[in-house]
């Protein structure tokens, strides 16, 4: 008896159906650099239109990682597409570049059109706040290697940057200040450690409203990442950026000496915002430190900017034009690593 590819897991008429239903939301993002057209082998993006003096392009990877088990149980894919563009061109404007487009990998154990169509819309509305182009990505469907009902998603972002303009970090000074730009929740990074503190099977309670959080769990948790690249790019043009850190998984602790050359530390004040109720609430779940949860989550804060103190104010205003909340954290310091103030 002949066996088929079908019979083995895969149908490939369900990989067609979910190209159908994607190719709006993907051409949505666009633009006239984008050459050709969705099923090529390889996506085409011309850089002819930059003008720059020594053009360097950057890269970034990442996931969306276990904020994905919210999305499945909740049945939400939409915005989920989102945390994944932003995860990369979050990244790769710390060093002052431009995204120009981004790719996308999404496996799964059985294809869903309908869900795969939601996840390529959140993508697509990651790559417009962005300004880039979503010209390609990859769907595999990989039977009894992911649970049924469950996909894991992934991408890469590519920009551009004039080299004379790269942002490295390495003219940062003690006396230094430090701008916060506020996230949007917990953004993409320490949900394994949510999940415990959460639970993640209990669709019912994570959708009752927590007055402590003045929203439903799942209202939060499932909130998108925050992307920053309009705000970013716009500040570098009017004001000096000496660094800018990404406040991803490793918190404040990991993130921030990142950025400094050696030397160069900084201390942190704590109490110069309202941190987000749902880092309160989680460090008294998990009974952890200051030093601990700092070193986890972004506490409120997506993105920090180190400025001289004489550009301060103007880089404050030229951020809160772009919409960004922004509050200077701190300072850097002669020594190493981040002091918790």
């Amino acid at each position: 008896m002949a066996i088929s590819y079908k019979d083995s897991g895969v149908d490939v008429t369900r990989g067609y159906k979910a190209v159908e239903l994607m190719k709006k939301h993907v051409k949505s993002t666009y633009d006239s650099n984008v050459i050709g057209d969705l099923g090529s082998f390889g996506g085409f993006y011309s850089i002819a239109g930059e003008k720059m003096d020594e053009p360097v392009l950057v890269a970034g990877t990442d996931g969306v990682g276990t904020k994905l088990k919210y999305a499945f149980l909740l049945e939400k894919h939409d915005t989920i597409g989102i945390d994944a563009v932003a995860m990369c061109v979050n990244d790769i404007v710390c060093q002052g570049a431009k995204p120009l487009f981004f790719l996308d990998y999404y496996a799964c154990g059985r294809l869903y059109p309908e869900a795969e169509a939601d996840v390529v819309k959140g993508i697509a509305e990651g790559c417009r706040q962005a300004g880039c182009a979503l010209i390609g990505g990859e769907t595999a469907e990989m039977p009894s290697f992911y649970p049924d009902g469950e996909y894991d998603l992934a991408g890469f972002a590519v920009g551009i940057v004039d080299k004379k303009k790269v942002i490295n970090g390495k003219n940062i000074q003690a006396g230094d200040v430090l701008i916060g730009l506020k996230s949007s929740g917990v953004h993409s990074n320490g949900y394994s450690l949510v999940r415990k503190l959460f639970g993640d099977s209990d669709k019912a309670a994570l959708e009752a409203f927590d007055e402590r959080l003045g929203a439903s769990a799942a209202e939060v948790l499932l909130k998108p990442t925050k992307i920053y690249v309009k705000s970013i790019l716009a500040l570098i043009e009017k004001v000096q950026v000496k660094g800018i850190a990404h406040i991803t998984g490793g918190g404040f602790i990991e993130n921030l000496p990142r950025i400094f050359p050696e030397g160069i530390g900084c201390e942190i004040e704590k109490n110069s915002y309202e941190v987000p109720a749902v880092f309160k609430v989680m460090q008294e779940r998990a009974g952890i430190t200051d030093e601990q949860i700092y070193n986890t989550f972004n506490m409120g804060i997506g993105m920090v900017v180190c400025v001289s103190p004489e550009n301060v104010a103007a880089a404050m205003e030229q951020l809160k034009s772009t919409g960004e909340e922004v509050v200077v954290i701190g300072k850097t310091l002669a020594g190493k690593g981040v002091i918790l103030k």
